[in-house]
């Protein structure tokens, strides 16, 4: 099988997901898009007529971000039209799987350039859908879309009821999963301090080259365990709330899986990630086209996985999907000196750190959703540049990033510094 090389990987900093609170709240989303795909561009004077395809991931596929964003991006970004885009959603898993399948066109010999990423605009997605139900548009239902027989099958709740559902599974306290946010905000704040991201971020600018945004909004690196303490959980009103009109509970939908399962609210704005805006891409390329074109690539695929886990809890697929692409790759935990493991909530990554037992220094090394933010189809690609980033930092070797994602799936990639 051919090599898959990682060139390049960019993010743009993330905003607050509110309408008219985030610095990128009142952008189109394919201009956020834009910029990552051009930032590649300029970064390595790609002849954008030789990119076979750009693999894009985005979740709400609704309004402004429906249609084809990987298509419409790259020419917005100037590529040549010869480059083509499709835009894909596995939810959260959306941008890490983008990448995993520019991968594997490229070390099937298919495919020698490409471009993989993703953009989340939760501000507008939380806009337009609140726009919907204004003007009266019935939503189709939950994440099954209105398929009861689907949610009889497999009953799928609320995601922080999942999260909440998981700790009391897990024997996770309140108390540990606040420390786990505090430390989220703490190492997010020297990595900023001192520069980490700095290579993979790119500013976002207007169409008259002004600076919108060049940092991260989101963070509160002054955060402590006693103010955290004080925050109420933010899910026990949907626990209770009715899933649909008339119908079971978020809890009871657990119940109905789980019948002995004592669902006690625990997490918070403080142990859930961000809500945000942003995007990110990663250029992929053949060892061929890397000598063509005189590019230095930065890190190669070495596996890549996807795993289903039980959809009721959702959250749990990360560690079967770390295995399955240990496995794949023939290593070890012990072979991995950076695992980036996306922070939906803090039982996710808390529980994966029981369960591997790997070292909580090497996981999420630079903070993680929880202080940075979470934008859904981006957030994968975001994670890649991230762990490369630190593996380039600490002359690490090899770095393996997962996720859950929604639906009870996980997708999963070990990459290699080179």
């Amino acid at each position: 099988m051919a090599e898959a090389y990682i060139v390049d990987a960019v993010r743009t900093p993330r905003s607050i997901g509110k309408m008219g609170k985030g610095a990128l709240s009142h952008m189109h989303p394919q201009h956020i898009a834009a910029t990552v795909l051009k930032a590649i561009k300029d970064r390595n004077n790609l002849d954008t007529a030789d990119v076979d395809d750009v693999i894009w991931g985005t979740s709400a596929q609704m309004g402004l971000q429906g249609g084809d964003m990987g298509r419409m991006a790259a020419l917005d970004a100037g590529y040549d039209i010869k480059a083509s885009g499709v835009t894909l959603d596995r939810f959260c898993g959306s941008g890490l799987t983008a990448t995993n399948l520019a991968a594997a066109q490229v070390m099937s010999g298919m495919e020698d350039l490409v471009i993989a990423g993703g953009t989340e605009m939760m501000s507008y997605v939380t806009w337009y859908g609140q726009s919907l139900r204004e003007a009266g548009v019935k939503s189709p239902g939950g994440l099954g879309t209105g398929n009861m027989r689907l949610q009889d099958k497999h009953p799928q709740s609320n995601q922080g009821v999942c999260a909440d559902a998981i700790a009391a599974m897990e024997g996770i306290t309140r108390e540990e999963l606040d420390a786990f946010g505090v430390e989220s905000q703490r190492r997010a704040a020297i990595a900023l301090k001192e520069g980490r991201f700095a290579k993979s971020v790119v500013p976002v600018l207007d169409d008259d080259g002004n600076v919108i945004l060049d940092h991260e909004e989101y963070p509160r690196p002054d955060t402590t365990a006693e103010q955290l303490a004080q925050l109420k959980p933010a899910f026990a009103m949907f626990a209770d709330m009715p899933s649909r009109p008339d119908g079971p509970t978020f809890r009871e939908l657990i119940n109905q899986k789980y019948p002995d399962l004592k669902i006690e609210p625990l997490h918070h704005a403080g142990t859930s990630s961000g809500v945000v805006d942003g995007a990110a891409a990663i250029l992929l390329a053949s060892e061929a086209y890397v000598k063509k074109a005189g590019l230095k690539p930065r890190a190669r695929i070495v596996a890549t996985a996807n795993i289903g886990d039980c959809p009721t809890l959702m959250l749990n697929a990360p560690v079967p999907a770390a295995r399955k692409v240990l496995e794949k790759a023939g290593l070890t935990k012990d072979d991995i000196d950076v695992w980036e493991v996306n922070e939906a909530f803090a039982t996710v990554t808390e529980k994966f750190i029981r369960d591997m037992d790997i070292d909580r220094a090497k996981l999420n090394p630079n903070g993680g959703a929880i202080a940075l933010g979470h934008p859904i189809g981006a957030t994968g690609a975001i994670l890649i540049g991230t762990a490369l980033d630190e593996l380039e930092r600490t002359n690490g070797r090899y770095g393996l990033i997962t996720m859950c994602a929604a639906g009870g799936m996980a997708p999963a990639i070990i990459i290699e510094r080179v």
